[in-house]
């Protein structure tokens, strides 16, 4: 990723999910936010950015991470579901994934906007989705492109 590769028009997210389903996401090109609902991937267009946040290494019994895990650019603006079972068809979107290495948030507490001096930190991510400023995504970016 470079610089002058983000448009003017992107908006930068962050997206909550368990770093196994990130990897999945990872292989497949798409993302999938909230527990497979389709209003958040609504929410962001072709040409903005989204950077995972894992709060855990797996779902229900994962270790504690509390890392940035993956980064990428929405390819397109399509929202479509995706058969993974009889009882659970969950909303996607694609993901063009580039290379990146997991950067804890701790190491970025300080310099974040969401988090700076606020010990209840935590409190943004309970919701699954969030948008950032350019100034955090770039400041997350930099950090996992390292």
């Amino acid at each position: 990723m470079r610089i002058d590769e983000i448009s003017i028009e992107s908006r930068f997210w962050v997206g909550v999910v368990s770093a196994s389903h990130v990897k999945r996401g990872e292989q497949g090109g798409f993302a999938q936010l909230c527990h497979g609902k389709s209003a958040p991937l609504r929410k962001m267009r072709a040409g903005d950015w989204l950077i995972y946040y894992s709060p855990r290494t797996d779902m229900t019994k994962g270790e504690p991470l509390q890392a940035f895990t993956a980064i990428g650019k929405v390819a397109d603006d399509q929202v479509y579901e995706y058969l993974m079972s009889e009882t659970f068809v969950p909303f996607r979107r694609n993901i063009s994934y580039i290379p990146c290495h997991e950067v804890k948030i701790r190491d970025l507490l300080d310099q974040l906007s969401f988090t700076r001096g606020n010990r209840n930190w935590g409190y943004a991510f309970r919701y699954g989705q969030f948008e950032i400023s350019r100034e955090d995504f770039m400041i997350i970016a930099c950090a996992m492109l390292q």
